[in-house]
């Protein structure tokens, strides 16, 4: 994995790298794989996330089919950009 330090800014890179990180299921896995997982244990825990993704997928379908409302979508802070420097020739 890999991230790139953009103008010696490191705080943002490790951002980025934590937010890779999490997406990729790390820190899940580290987690797990602390103390040991009985078998049992880890039977119970693989169907309660297949149910999970199941009905995720379920609800995704209703909701491109209209049969569910689509959520609500964050608005974050707005961006403007610089305004373009009019450049004068000289005649």
């Amino acid at each position: 994995m890999q991230v790139l330090v953009r103008d010696n800014n490191v705080e943002q890179a490790l951002r980025a790298l934590k937010k890779k990180l999490q997406r990729e299921g790390v820190f899940r896995e580290m987690k797990q794989r602390r103390a040991y997982e009985k078998p049992s244990e880890k039977r119970v825990r693989e169907k309660a996330e297949a149910v999970s993704r199941a009905r995720k997928m379920a609800r995704k379908k209703a909701q491109r089919e209209g049969l569910l409302p689509m959520p609500k979508r964050k608005q974050g802070p707005v961006r403007q950009r610089p305004a373009a420097v009019a450049v004068e020739s000289e005649a």
